[in-house]
């Protein structure tokens, strides 16, 4: 697909965005993702859920560009429904709030997922370091190092799927990892990373804030598997082989036990929020939603 956006009088594709209480973040997304985009090009979903500050305003101050769903159900799967049910155009995309990807990327996910083929696709995810303390620098090190990372896996805040590939589900569960469950209903060849394009994720901006993070993904990996099997998590290899790979390089071995640490006590917070029925509870870094302090 060119680079030039040639109007056919409809979206090449629709973008969904659930935002809960994302007041500070969602201007920067939509800035970002519209910035080199024609007139008519994205049809854009801003879904504020159980928001009690200004993401909705916000988002409407985007119009006629952005539409914007509200619901007083502070739910990220309730979410995804109502923008789904709301967006018209396809392919469709699932966009964090948090993110930031620009127009070039949308519109290249929109062309690998245009045919008739059900098909995922994402950019490729590159995490925001600057600034960020040593822990959170060295969980990343490792983690960057894993299969799962060096698998280049669809979801953590961005995925889209082609017509096709929406009619493999009727609507979005009731669970924490969406970012799973969807990815997941693809096999390895239907899942498409789109190369050079990424979406950026900022990191936690302290530790107590990156465990927390941790704590979401990891109970949301342990529902996914009790209630799925292992899917797509069972695609890469395990542990093993990273322990390999740090273990031969000893100037990693200080990262390698900030990551231990880190994701030794996530597991352990994600079991007891499994064990409790604490499904309901949703953590996030607030340290990235503060607001960004002018130049």
């Amino acid at each position: 697909m060119s680079e030039r956006f040639i109007s056919t009088g409809q979206p090449c594709c629709s973008v969904v965005i659930p935002a809960c209480n994302e007041e500070h973040l969602i201007g920067r997304a939509l800035t970002t993702m519209l910035e080199g985009a024609a007139p008519g090009e994205f049809e854009i979903v801003v879904v504020a859920n159980g928001c009690h500050d200004a993401t909705a305003e916000v988002a409407r101050s985007f119009a006629p560009v952005v539409r914007v769903a509200e619901t007083g159900v502070a739910s990220k799967s309730a979410a995804l429904d109502l923008g789904d049910r709301t967006a018209t155009a396809y392919p469709r995309l699932f966009v964090d709030a948090d993110v930031v990807v620009d127009a070039a990327a949308i519109r290249a996910v929109a062309a690998v997922l245009a045919g008739e083929e059900p098909r995922a696709a994402a950019p490729r995810l590159e995490v925001d370091l600057a600034g960020r303390p040593w822990t959170v620098r060295a969980y990343y090190r490792i983690w960057g190092r894993t299969a799962y990372a060096r698998s280049a896996p669809l979801g953590s805040g961005f995925y889209g799927v082609s017509a096709a590939g929406r009619r493999r589900f009727d609507r979005f569960p009731d669970l924490i990892a969406d970012d799973l469950f969807v990815p997941g209903l693809f096999a390895r060849h239907e899942r498409i990373l789109v190369d050079g394009h990424r979406f950026v994720q900022p990191a936690p901006r302290d530790r107590a804030s990156l465990v927390h993070r941790r704590v979401r993904a990891a109970a949301g990996s342990l529902q996914y598997r009790r209630l799925h099997g292992d899917g797509q998590l069972a695609a890469v290899p395990g542990v093993h082989r990273l322990w390999v790979d740090v273990a031969c390089r000893p100037w990693l071995w200080p990262a390698a036990l900030a990551y231990l640490s880190v994701r030794g006590q996530a597991q352990r917070l994600a079991r007891r929020k499994i064990r409790t029925g604490a499904l309901g509870t949703w953590e996030r870094d607030e340290t990235t939603r503060r607001p960004v302090p002018a130049a």
